[in-house]
């Protein structure tokens, strides 16, 4: 009896955690959109991890100083975003990831970005701290009707 109420309380500290940590990620994710409207660098030197990987539709891989550089030289207007439909994963203690869909209306260097997409960032718990480790965003397809 002590044993399964053992065992209770630690699943229940368990969701207790994983709860705590979804929160603590989207909002991470969320102050990402509001940087990257605002065109902030500095905020990217602390959210992205050394080892960052970026998958960028046009150009391939990108790592944490090529992303730094660009949104440093502020060729990017982003005129609105919207995020939503998040979904967490705790795939173990000190690795998680969110995929969510994002709606933004930005233009970088004439293009315009594609919106809306499905993003995935994959977070990692490292020295104390959650960093984004990988992103990449995939376009919001609508899907095909019968004929």
């Amino acid at each position: 009896m002590i044993f399964a109420a053992l065992l209770m309380a630690s699943a229940v500290q368990a969701q207790a955690a994983a709860a705590t940590t979804e929160q603590t990620l989207v909002d991470m994710e969320k102050q990402s959109w509001a940087a990257w409207q605002n065109m902030d660098a500095d905020f990217w030197k602390n959210f992205l991890s050394d080892d960052h990987i970026e998958i960028n539709g046009f150009v391939g891989a990108l790592g944490k100083a090529d992303v730094i550089r660009g949104i440093a030289g502020k060729a990017c207007k982003v005129a609105s975003y919207k995020v939503d439909r998040f979904q967490f994963r705790q795939l173990d203690p000190s690795t998680a990831v969110l995929v969510y869909r994002a709606e933004q209306d930005t233009n970088c260097g004439g293009f315009k970005v594609p919106s809306p997409v499905w993003a995935t960032s994959l977070f990692q718990l490292r020295d104390g701290r959650w960093q984004n480790v990988l992103y990449e965003h995939t376009p919001a397809l609508t899907p095909p009707t019968k004929k």
